[in-house]
């Protein structure tokens, strides 16, 4: 742990004891930390600063939002301790983040092809299984508050990716998720787990031969400069779920935390509702700049890919639960 982390989790954890002791119990203005790591730009980048805004009008001013972005504050693996020890109120993480806390039904999001477009998606994250998976965060000492969309991502690589065998010994760069790893290991391709804030520069100097990504980030982390080709497969979810640290939201005053939470199922609409849109600009952009070379994908090629990624939903069942992916089908197909 570096000393920057260990001094922001000092500060954080001070912060939280002098609201603990502040009598009566906030009655001075409440800060709320939100920490994330993608570009203020992106949809949740926009998402968090509609919620700031929000937040800010509905309580009057009781409630200040502090976003730091771009892993100012903390990497992805930093993130979630330092949510647990009070050191932000208020995290984004992508939904594979859960994994390595111990609530692995969250990678079900990560599997491929197991959505077929945002209508398949939202019955189940606004439904009763997305609501259901939430709640099991809060042993964890973490409330969750809404699921936002990043999108649907695109493989990219120094070499075209048209067919599986087109990965095999490529060096992807992956997020912490054992069914992406998996995912990767169907195609043939090695993957690498590296922090979002490090790929750049793991691509730009060839660590790294490629990744995933929803079209905003790529854009918005400029990887499109590093990378030759892409394929829009749309073969996997990037979302995530706002959450905040449980102690700290349960303890808020009744009036403040019903406005926070207003504030937040109108962000949440907001931030969803953006998310194609952006994602759709950050693709025409990518292909006005002309440095990658992107594919729409065959009949053909889109078969070859779902044959060869179909085992991994069986392979990960153990981990996610048989039970939950079969709600989650049932959910899917549901009319």
């Amino acid at each position: 742990m570096n000393q920057f982390f260990q001094a922001g989790l000092r500060s954080g954890l001070a912060a939280v004891v002098a609201i603990g002791l502040a009598v009566p119990a906030f009655a001075q203005d409440i800060t709320i930390k939100f920490s994330h790591v993608v570009a203020p730009d992106t949809p949740k980048g926009k998402g968090a600063e509609k919620f700031k805004e929000l937040a800010e009008k509905y309580t009057e001013g009781k409630v200040k939002i502090e976003i730091y972005p771009n892993s100012q504050l903390y990497k992805d693996k930093e993130e979630m301790e330092a949510l647990q020890l009070g050191a932000v109120q208020m995290l984004a993480p992508s939904l594979a983040k859960f994994g390595p806390l111990g609530v692995p039904d969250f990678e079900a999001f990560d599997l491929p092809y197991i959505f077929d477009g945002y209508d398949q998606l939202r019955k189940v994250t606004e439904g009763d299984v997305g609501a259901a998976m939430l709640a099991k965060l809060e042993p964890k000492g973490i409330k969750g508050l809404a699921y936002w969309d990043n999108g649907f991502k695109i493989m990219s690589a120094n070499s075209p990716l048209l067919m599986p065998d087109d990965f095999l010994g490529l060096k992807m760069r992956i997020q912490s998720s054992k069914v992406l790893e998996a995912q990767m290991k169907a195609l043939g391709a090695v993957p690498q787990v590296m922090a979002f804030s490090e790929v750049y520069q793991a691509l730009q100097t060839g660590v790294v031969d490629g990744t995933e990504n929803p079209p905003s980030n790529m854009y918005t982390q400029k990887m499109n400069e590093v990378q030759k080709n892409a394929t829009i497969s749309n073969h996997g979810y990037l979302g995530y779920a706002v959450i905040v640290n449980k102690k700290f939201w349960d303890g808020l005053p009744d009036d403040v935390r019903g406005n926070l939470e207003k504030a937040m199922a109108e962000a949440t609409t907001y931030a969803n509702g953006i998310a194609k849109d952006e994602n759709d600009k950050a693709m025409q952009a990518m292909r006005d700049a002309g440095t990658t070379d992107f594919h729409e994908m065959t009949d053909e090629e889109k078969t070859a890919w779902k044959e060869a990624l179909a085992p991994v939903r069986e392979e990960m069942a153990g981990r996610i639960g048989a039970d939950l992916i079969k709600q989650i089908e049932a959910a899917t197909a549901a009319q």
